[in-house]
């Protein structure tokens, strides 16, 4: 996959890709909002482009039924798919990595975390999966896209450090992270800014946007300034 066709030479991530495909065993089907497709500075393509085809498999929607994606249907069924998605009701991924020696099935929703809330809940065949979560001990490197909290992480971020604990390779997560790490430089570099995560700007007083007169959006952000998940 060649990314330079809608970028200038000079700001073409191809060098920071790796040389070959990642080989990994652990296949990926991310499930992406259709407002993702539209965003310029999205992460899913890069993450494409270091895995083989067959280990990124790519569905766009909102609604997923067994009747139109009978092979979605399949995985989902499949006892050793796992769905990365957090919550009261997650495993630790680590803890399951420690547990499993065959090849595994993970699903990853992108989008916007309300956009992913409602793919999540709103398809019955995504609480067919094991639920699992990443431990929050890392911060995001998307620094040119404003995130909820200091530990929410990019899609492409999620598989890398997925990947990581599943495949039990560091390597991993320092090669899809480098093109990542290339994009927010680039952009830096030509005018952007640093997009600080929206805890931050508000335990900082930083936020200049109206606060939101809806009663459950507001809570939201108390909870933010409070350091409750959400």
């Amino acid at each position: 996959m060649h990314l330079s066709s809608s970028r200038p030479q000079k700001v073409c991530l191809c060098p920071f890709l790796p040389i070959h495909p990642l080989k990994v065993s652990t296949c990926l089907y991310i499930i992406q909002h259709p407002a993702e497709e539209s965003r310029v500075l999205r992460t899913v393509p890069l993450l494409a482009a270091c895995l083989p085809p067959d280990k990124c498999k790519i569905l766009v929607g909102r609604r997923f039924s067994e009747d139109r994606y009978p092979e979605l249907a399949t995985v989902c069924r499949n006892p050793s798919t796992l769905i990365l998605y957090p919550g009261a009701e997650a495993t630790n991924l680590e803890d399951v990595a420690v547990m499993s020696s065959s090849p595994s099935v993970m699903i990853i929703i992108d989008g916007t975390w309300s956009q992913a809330k409602d793919i999540f809940y709103k398809n019955s065949l995504f609480q067919l999966p094991k639920q699992v979560q990443l431990k929050p001990n890392i911060s995001s490197q998307y620094v040119i896209r404003t995130q909820p909290t200091n530990t929410c992480l990019s899609t492409l971020e999620c598989a890398a450090v997925a990947l990581t604990i599943m495949e039990k390779n560091k390597s991993i997560q320092e090669t899809i992270l480098r093109p990542l790490q290339a994009l927010c430089s680039f952009q830096l570099q030509h005018g952007a800014q640093i997009h600080h995560s929206k805890e931050h700007l508000l335990k900082n007083g930083l936020y200049d946007k109206p606060m939101p007169k809806n009663k459950r959006k507001l809570r939201r952000m108390e909870l933010l300034v409070n350091n409750f998940k959400i």
